[in-house]
Formats: structure tokens, sequence, C-alpha cells
């Protein structure tokens, strides 16, 4: 049975339930489950046969989105510290409540150089006194008790004393200050502290004394420890738990320019990010990306600008990644410090175009020849690269609530007469990009959001559900928009060949699973990856949103979240193979007509409500299952096995959490925990743990 409304007193029976398993687990690897506990003829039985085999689960299915979403970026994974380093917004005592440079003295002795800027449209220039100290000063800053580096762009009159001053705290010994050469022109001085205890309201002061003034072009301030420009507290973290990774969007790349982000940091103006309507400091661009990718052991994604961008625009940006360094962008790209060619291979061209909030929106047939021509310029520049198109299949087209626009061959306004998009119909998005583009990619991109509410087809729009829907209808929801985008799938085979020839793979590359949290929003991710997984022929590339979510973190301190235990558990211990499953307790029925999110058929493996999956290792000699119990009842399933010959040793890994809100939070003692555990591999019942996640393995005899 699986509803919260069964349990008295609401969290009593599953904390006594989830505090006896604990009791279970705390002996480790000595524990042994699967044997005399369980019912001796379990309601469910399921047969899984090793022999018959599916397409790999690719690496590149745990792969991860982000974008320039404000500071998101700069928050969790570049390492500066600092705001506005760059002084796109004035030095003055104006907004109180925003983070950035204010005057040290009087406010009017700091004046915005608009004459002469170090970079952007303006500078800092300060009027030094003999007898009072002027300057800048950035507070609210998160420090961690290490060393710190930096430097600072000055300039300035001679006679001028100047010094940066770290703070920690108010008293005495919490702080430290460091002199700094001030020459005529612009010059870089570099800047060591050595933090004494750890404060979220540091501050950086660049103060002096003297006749004449000084001005500032830029200054930067990151732990010593930063790798390459990034946290190193989440690129380890991060290492290895993501297949891809995709950037810099999202919505942000359309009204982004590449070259504005390349070449010397210091001299990168910043610039308004028109989507977000925020300033974007261009730090973070091509090269520290695919510089992220290396330390990360990932494979770079980049997205090019479909949006405002050009197709020339594009070329030049595959040749400053792709290009020998004697081509004109090569030759830059070796210029900035790295004179290989990076050969990425993976190209998404635009970023969800047949949206009306998209920075460069066009009608669906001006876009196509959009997409030809930005392929062709692309391919000519690097021929071996594989282009990801915009896809928007009739399931999120539907659910996208797209309005009207004006077909420009039949000049007529288009508008479905219902909201359910039709296979085929004018706004089947997919179906005219395979009819109009064929040949201009290989892979089709999908973003699928799935959410605890239903997209409603009479009313057109997403609808809370009745509060007794059970734990597992509620957690499904996302998996059935995989599933939905797999029914569409098949309904493009019988017109376009290349589909069924292999020739064409789709990229799930943005995907989540909303409006839930706690271990709720857990067992809905990890039926969306086993939907993902079943769909291994077709889904190659998947890109979970957005990857830092994978950790909670604050301004010098990070953990892995409970979504970075889950998809930690997958990427470690589950295989790559996926092996036939059947069994005797299929999916209920679909309470709600098919269309949108909605499949004609419920996502999931006949084990309901046990949502089940099987894979072999890449050398077939470890089977793995997985289940997916998100309901407060242990539920026995009789296994059986074709095949494949266990040794009578296996392991289990087991996600819970302490509570059905439990979440990880940086600082604070983890609530999602993974336990391993013993189990004989002779009984044929596995029993999977109330509101659990779990991985058994199994090693060939």
């Amino acid at each position: 049975m699986d509803s919260t409304s069964t349990e008295s007193g609401g969290i009593t029976r599953r904390t006594v339930i989830q505090a006896s398993m604990a009791a279970g687990l705390v002996t480790g690897l000595s524990a042994t489950v699967g044997t005399t506990a369980y019912a001796a003829d379990p309601a469910i039985s399921a047969g899984i046969d090793a022999t018959k085999k599916s397409a790999p689960i690719l690496p590149y299915v745990y792969g991860a989105f982000i974008e320039h979403i404000g500071t998101l970026v700069y928050d969790s994974l570049w390492s500066e510290v600092l705001a506005d380093r760059k002084f796109y917004l004035a030095v003055d005592t104006l907004s109180p409540n925003t983070r950035k440079w204010r005057p040290v003295g009087t406010a009017a002795d700091v004046t915005m150089d608009t004459t002469d800027p170090y970079v952007g449209a303006q500078s800092p220039k300060i009027a030094l006194s003999r007898s009072e100290t002027r300057g800048i000063k950035q507070t609210g800053l998160g420090l961690a008790a290490k060393a710190y580096v930096g430097r600072v762009v000055i300039a300035g009159d001679p006679g001028t004393h100047v010094v940066a001053t770290l703070s920690w705290g108010d008293g005495a010994g919490q702080s430290q200050s460091v002199p700094v050469t001030v020459k005529k022109g612009w010059a870089t001085v570099p800047l060591r502290f050595r933090v004494g205890a750890a404060t979220t309201t540091g501050s950086l002061e660049i103060s002096g004394t003297g006749t004449g003034s000084f001005r500032v072009g830029a200054v930067s301030l990151m732990p010593g420890d930063n790798v390459k420009g990034f946290r190193k507290d989440t690129i380890d973290l991060l290492r290895g738990l993501g297949g891809f990774w995709r950037f810099p969007g999202g919505n942000f790349v359309s009204g982004h320019d590449w070259q504005n982000a390349i070449g010397d940091p210091d001299k990168r103006p910043t610039t308004f990010d028109p989507d977000r309507n925020q300033a974007q400091s261009n730090d973070v661009g091509t090269d520290e990306f695919l510089a992220m990718c290396d330390l990360l052991d990932t494979e770079p994604y980049p997205c090019v600008n479909t949006g405002f961008g050009s197709a020339r625009e594009a070329a030049l940006m595959v040749e400053y990644v792709n290009g020998a360094p004697d081509t004109p962008m090569g030759a830059l790209r070796s210029a900035n410090g790295h004179h290989k060619p990076y050969g990425v291979k993976y190209w998404a061209v635009g970023n969800e175009m047949f949206g009306f909030w998209q920075l460069g929106y066009m009608t669906p047939a001006h876009y196509m020849i959009k997409h030809n021509l930005f392929a062709d310029a692309m391919r000519k520049v690097d021929p071996s690269i594989a282009i990801v198109a915009v896809g928007g299949f009739p399931a999120s087209m539907t659910v996208h609530r797209l309005p009207f626009y004006i077909d420009p061959s039949s000049r007529q306004i288009v508008q479905p007469t219902k909201v359910k998009v039709e296979y085929g119909s004018l706004t089947d998005w997919n179906h005219r990009l395979l009819t109009s583009s064929a040949g201009k990619f290989e892979i089709i991109s999908e973003h699928c959001y799935g959410t605890t509410q239903r997209f409603d087809l009479d009313q057109g729009k997403y609808i809370n559900v009745s509060p007794a829907e059970s734990m597992v209808d509620s957690c499904r929801r996302g998996a059935n928009y995989i599933k939905s985008v797999r029914e569409n799938w098949e309904l493009y085979k019988p017109d376009f060949p290349a589909l069924e020839q292999n020739q064409i793979k789709v990229s799930i590359d943005e995907w989540g699973f909303q409006n839930a949290s706690g271990m709720k929003q857990l067992f809905g991710l990890a039926m969306m990856l086993h939907e993902m997984f079943r769909a291994s022929d077709f889904i190659t590339m998947a890109a979970y949103t957005m990857g830092v979510s994978w950790l909670s973190y604050n301004k010098t301190d990070s953990t892995y979240s409970g979504a970075g235990v889950l998809f930690k558990l997958y990427r470690d211990r589950f295989g790559v193979t996926p092996v036939e499953l059947t069994g005797s307790s299929p999916q209920p029925a679909p309470n709600y007509p098919p269309g949108g999110d909605q499949p004609s058929v419920n996502a999931g493996s006949p084990t309901y409500p046990v949502d089940t999956m099987a894979t072999l290792s890449a050398d077939g000699r470890t089977l793995t299952v997985a289940t997916v119990n998100a309901t407060a009842d242990a539920q026995d399933i009789n296994l059986s096995f074709n095949g494949f010959n266990a040794r009578p040793n296996g392991k289990l890994w087991r996600l819970t959490g302490t509570t059905l809100d439990a979440t990880n939070k940086v600082g604070q003692a983890p609530q999602v925990t993974v336990a391993e555990l013993a189990f004989d591999t002779r009984s044929n019942v596995l029993s999977a743990a109330p509101y659990s996640v779990e991985i058994r393995s199994y090693t060939k005899a």
C-alpha cells in the first residue's frame, strides 16, 4: 500500500521502520538481507533474462547542464570571492542591498573615470588626501581560514601610498594588509593573504593616502587552493560524476557573444545578460569551461547562439576550439594559452528555439533555414563534429503551450484547435525538423522537466493533483514524460527511416523533477533515469538541470546533496547493458488521457509498485538490479534468472533518508545516505526496503 495518509501519526510509522532499518545497517557488510524475514510467496514475481540485451547505456546519459543564471556558475564552481570585480556598477553609497564596492572616506572623492577606463565603460578614480584614508571597499565576503591569492590592476600619480587589506573580523589581528605598488600606467600587482578564521562577513579594502589620485581597473581574490580558477571543493566532488557538461545555456546562450569571454579575464568587459537582466562578468568563458571539463574528466558539450547570434560567429567558435594553430582562430586560442586544439565532438546548435521566450525566436519554417546555415558553416570548419539540433517532440510542444505563429509558406495563422499537438501537424516541431533539416544533425535535443503536477489537456495548463494520489503515481509523472517521448519517437519511425536505422539519436539535455523535494524528488529522479535507460536504443545523452544541484554549497564549503548521492550511486554501481525484465505486476492503466507528458501506457517495470531495472557490466560478469520503492512497506519480489549463475555472496547498496523530507545540507550531518550490505544470492526473494532506492550486485560464478 502506498499512501502517506495511511500512516498513523504522520511520520511516526515511517520513523520506526527507518530506525529498525538503521539498526540492521550498522554492522555494514556483515549484515545479511533477503532470507528468512520475507514472505514465502511474494505477490510479485519477476524474471531477468541476461541473454536478451538492449543497447548499452552510454556514460553521456549521466551528463550535466549548467548555464549563467545570474551568479550561479560563480557561486558554485568558480572560486572568485569578489562581486563586480571589473566595476560594471558605480562605486557609490546607493543601492544599500546590492553587493558592490563602496567608497572609503568621503563618497565624493570616488568618481567613475569614463575617459580612460581599464576595461568596460568605467573605472573608479580615488582622489587622495595626506591626512585621510580614501579608497574602495567590498564587504560580505565568505572566507575560510586559509591562504588567498589575488591581484589588483592599478594606476596612479607619484606620491600615492596604497594598501590592500583583507579582514575577517573587527578585532586586533583579524586583518592583513599588503602594500600595493602604484605606477603611472596600468600595472597588475599580485596579492597574498592568510585568513585567520572563517567568516561570512569579510571585507577587502583598497585604500591609500598621499597626493593626486589612483585608479583601479580590476580586482580578484580567490582561495589559494583554487584549481585553474575553480573551487577545489566542488571540483573534487563533481569529478567523474557527470558524463558530459552542457554550457553556457540554456536561455542565456541566445544573448551571449562567446568572443566577449575569451582572452585576459581582466580585460573582458562585463556585459548585460538580456535574458536574466543581470550583469555577466564573462570570467568563465569558453577556455575556462573546457578547462573545467578537463578537471572533471568529462566531455564538453558547448552550445552555440542561434538566437541573436550568427552562423559566422558559431563557425568562428568551432575554429577557435578545434582549429589548428595555423588557422586564424586557432592562432588566437594558442595566444590565449592553449596551443593544442581541444577536439570537441558534440555541439548543441541553439537552445529551445521553438519557444517564444527565447531571444531571437522566429517561426519554425524560418528557424529550420537558420539551423541549416549554422550546420553548414560549422561543418565547413570541422566536418567531424556531431551536431545536436533543437528538438521538440509533440509531448513537449503540448506542455509548453506555445501561442500561434504565422507560417511564412501559407501566410496563415497557425494555432492548434486543440491543446494537444498531434503528430505531423504544423505545430509538430520535430516533424518539420526531420523534413527540412535532414542530414544537418546527428542528434535531436529534448527537454523534459517532470513535475508532481499534471498537464490537463482540457485546461491547457499544469494543475495540482489530489493529495490522495499515491506517492508512486506522483513520482512516476516525470518518468511518464520520458515514456511519452518514447511513444512519440515510435510514431516518427515509419516516415523517417533514418531513425529506424539508428542514424539519429536523442539527447535529453535538460531534465529534472520539479515541485518535489526530499525523498520524493529522489524517487522521481530515479524513475526518470530508469525510463531513459529503457530507451537506451535512442536516448544516448542526457543533462541533469542543474549539474551543481548535485551539491549543497555555501561560499566556502560543499557536500553532496540528496540528488548527488543518488547520481553517484547509479554512476558508481549500476551496470551498462540493460537486460530483459518481465514481471507479474504491470503498471496500472493511466488515470488520464494520453497527450503531453501522459503516455498511453504508464512508465515503469512490470513489478508494480516497485520500479525495477536490470543491467550487466561491460564485461558481462556482474549483474545489477536497481529498485525504486516509493512505498511505506517492504515490497517482496520473487526473482528468477536466465543466462546468469551468481556466486552466493552479493552486495547491496541502499539509499534511504532519515525522513521523507530528508535533504543533505552543507555543514550538517547528512540525512540522505547509502549503506552497503551483503546478501545471499541463493534466496530468490528480493525485498525492497520501504522508501528506498537500492542496487544489488550479483557476480557471475
